[in-house]
């Protein structure tokens, strides 16, 4: 877990106001983050796809947006009101790291001519709120709660890959790439003492996920 800058000590509460609403703001926003990272596609072609699967992946890829999104959003809510500074520190830095699948998304739904989901701002909000409780609660409850989050993100980014049309190489690499530091982060927060969810919240997360997913991938 990376811990936290002595710069990062040193900024007053008007200051971590100012950079948390930078942050929402580059989340909900589209095209306003900058990626470190090029697409990890190995062709730079841009396969053909009739009208029909245009439309279905362009909704499976609004969903994967929306998974970015509602990723910075936890991530920032835990790190606003997780109790420890490590915990703090390594929930900024998952959230930056996820970032470059944010844009990634967004260039995708660019190049298939379709945009994110109309609801962007509300699963912000949301997953905002759910990081916060999550950190408020505790250390290991909120680290949980991401590898939780991480493994059920990978199960759709799996199901989605499969649901591709044949040609559409691009995209699964993309959510191939996607997939393998999602589960990274998963590793990651249960190394850092991540304690497994009761059941119950499991399945309330699911249901929630289904939810969104079926919204996200028409609007």
């Amino acid at each position: 877990m990376t811990l936290p800058t002595s710069n990062q000590r040193a900024l007053n509460k008007m200051d971590r106001m100012l950079v948390g609403l930078d942050q929402a703001l580059r989340a909900v926003v589209p095209h306003s983050n900058p990626t470190t990272r090029p697409l990890p596609v190995s062709d730079d072609t841009i396969p053909e796809l009739s009208i029909t699967e245009s439309r279905h992946v362009a909704g499976l890829m609004r969903i994967n947006h929306t998974g970015e999104v509602c990723a910075q959003g936890l991530y920032h809510g835990q790190a606003f009101s997780a109790k420890d500074d490590g915990v703090k520190a390594a929930m900024q830095h998952s959230a930056e790291e996820e970032v470059d699948h944010l844009v990634w998304c967004e260039t995708r739904l660019d190049e298939l001519g379709s945009h994110p989901s109309v609801f962007t701002p509300v699963w912000y909000g949301l997953s905002f709120g759910l990081g916060a409780v999550a950190g408020a609660i505790s250390n290991e409850f909120s680290l949980g709660f991401v590898a939780e989050t991480e493994a059920q993100v990978s199960e759709h980014l799996q199901d989605h890959i499969e649901q591709l049309p044949p040609q559409d190489q691009r995209t699964r690499e993309i959510l191939a790439q996607m997939d393998i530091e999602e589960l990274h982060h998963r590793e990651t927060a249960l190394d850092s003492g991540g304690r497994a969810l009761p059941l119950p919240i499991k399945y309330g997360m699911r249901w929630m996920a289904n939810r969104m997913k079926a919204v996200a991938y028409h609007i």
